[in-house]
């Protein structure tokens, strides 16, 4: 393969990447924790859209309340890691270390 034709791989192969970031910004994750009473909305970016609570857990105590949104971050953390993967491995044809 002669330079020339190098050099267009890669810019194909970042402007695949660049298209999937712009992708994962748009799409969404929701995490969730204590059976759904509390619920994390974030992008395939990690951008933090919302958390909902329900009424009840508010009755808990803080520490409580604390590692339910902490649980369900985790849970849209890796829900996103995996939306992730699965856009670069495409965009990238595999080419990308994990």
């Amino acid at each position: 393969m002669d330079m020339e034709a190098l050099m267009q791989n890669a810019k194909n192969l970042q402007t695949r990447i660049a298209e999937a970031q712009n992708e994962l910004a748009k799409m969404h994750v929701k995490g969730i924790a204590g059976n759904g009473s509390v619920v994390v909305d974030m992008t395939g970016k990690y951008d933090l859209v919302s958390v909902t609570i329900s009424p009840d857990v508010m009755l808990m105590t803080a520490a409580a309340v604390s590692n339910l949104v902490a649980d369900a971050y985790r849970d849209a953390k890796e829900k996103a890691d995996v939306l992730i993967d699965e856009m670069m491995t495409k965009a990238s044809g595999g080419m990308l270390p994990k």
